[in-house]
Parts: structure tokens; C-alpha cells; sequence
């Protein structure tokens, strides 16, 4: 049963109350099933935060959704009812950091891996760069989910250069190193972060196999950076 599946059992939930109550909801339902109440909480965490993520910079645009749809792997018999919990997401009265605060305590209780988190905030940057243009409301948005989710610093700013990387040409900030780190030390990081990376490695700690967009993206930004590093230290 893929994860689209498995969130449509919770439309109805949404409808008679507010979504905020959903992931509260999940930790419920799939008590004695951690690995897909990961996979559920992490896709509802997606659809509330990037719902509440529309509003951030003041403009909410008819193609939203499609923008989400656009970058995770949505079937279409299942889009109405994402939809229906991405507009409950946006008209639900409480703010995204009760969401933010759920979904990083039920990842504290159940010993997830806490990388997890950092893979929604990923996914959000995906989805506050589809128009083009990641707008300051929206940093702030992100930088404050960060926070919540106790994203060090450091990584922020690592997710950040990956996002920002057509503006900024950092390949060193992209991999989280400084421009004095010897060629064979960035060699071996590049290397962890690739595995790190990798779509098993995600799946493993509950990331859906249907937002895999995100693994795919973040190799590509890995590999990008490492190319021009190494062209740069040819070159020198």
C-alpha cells in the first residue's frame, strides 16, 4: 500500500477537526508500526508545513499544489485528497510551529532517526524555490522550522547553499566546508555525504519512497559541487 494510500485515511480525520490534530493522530493509529507511522507522519508533516509555507511570503498562487505535485510523486487518484489536506493545512487556525513541534517530538519519542527532519526541511526548500525566487518571509519561515526541529546552525546553512547554490556558486558551502580544507579531507567528506545521501539511507529512516525527489535533488547538488571543486583544484 504506498503512503498516498495510507493519507487518505486521514481526510476524514482533518475535516472534522483541524490538521493539527493529524500527526497526533498518526502517533495513534500506527503505535505498533514505527516504520509507517514515520512514513505517514513525515508526508503529513510535508503537506501542513508547505501549505502554511504558501502564505510566507504573502502570496498564495492557484498552482501551489501543483508545484508539490510537481516534485513528489503524487498518483492521481490520490491528488484530490492531498489536496484536501494541504487546503485544510492552510486554513487551519493554529500556526506551522505547532506542527513543526509535533512532528519533531513524536521523531524524539520514537527514536527516529532525527535526520528525518532535516529531510522535511529540504523537501520545504524544494517546494519555496518552485516559483523561482526564495523570498525573505519565506527564509524565515524555514529558519524558524530549523529551529523547532533544532537544526544546528551549521546544517542550515549547508541546506541553504544546496538551494541557493544558482545564486551563490559556493560549491565549499554546499558541502559544508571552508575553501582552506585539503583536496584529499573534501575527497572523503563528499564521499559521506553521497552515501548519506542515498535513497536507501532515507527510505531506512522513514522518508516515503514517493518523495525520493528529495535524495535525487541533493545528489545532484552534491555531485555539482564536487565537480567544481575538483575542476578548481586541477586547475590551480
Amino acid at each position: 500500500m504506498s503512503i498516498f494510500d495510507r493519507l487518505s485515511q486521514f481526510v476524514s480525520i482533518a475535516t472534522s477537526g483541524a490538521i493539527s490534530g493529524v500527526i497526533e493522530a498518526v502517533r495513534t493509529v500506527f503505535e505498533g508500526d514505527l516504520q509507517t507511522r514515520r512514513r505517514v507522519a513525515f508526508s503529513v508533516a510535508m503537506i501542513a508545513l508547505s501549505a502554511k509555507m504558501a502564505k510566507a511570503d504573502g502570496i498564495v498562487t492557484p498552482d501551489e499544489v501543483v508545484a508539490f505535485q510537481e516534485i513528489f510523486e503524487i498518483p492521481d487518484k490520490e491528488a484530490r485528497n492531498v489536496a484536501r489536506l494541504y487546503n485544510l493545512a492552510k486554513q487551519d487556525v493554529a500556526g506551522f510551529d505547532s506542527y513543526a513541534t509535533k512532528m519533531a517530538d513524536l521523531c524524539h519519542a520514537d527514536g527516529t532517526d532525527e535526520r528525518i527532519l532535516e529531510d522535511i526541511l529540504d523537501g520545504l526548500f524544494h517546494i519555496a524555490k518552485a516559483d523561482g525566487v526564495l523570498h525573505e518571509k519565506e527564509q524565515n519561515f524555514l529558519a524558524r522550522v530549523a529551529e523547532i526541529f533544532d537544526v544546528s546552525e551549521a546544517s542550515f546553512e549547508q541546506i541553504t547553499a544546496r538551494h541557493t547554490y544558482e545564486t551563490t556558486h559556493d560549491p565549499y558551502a554546499v558541502l559544508g566546508l571552508t575553501r582552506d580544507t585539503p583536496f584529499e579531507d573534501i575527497k572523503k567528506h563528499y564521499r559521506k555525504l553521497v552515501s548519506d545521501a542515498h535513497p536507501d539511507r532515507l527510505i531506512a529512516r522513514g522518508v516515503p519512497e514517493e518523495f525520493l525527489a528529495i535524495a535525487n535533488s541533493r545528489m545532484a547538488a552534491l555531485n555539482l559541487a564536487f565537480a567544481a571543486i575538483e575542476k578548481e583544484q586541477q586547475a590551480a
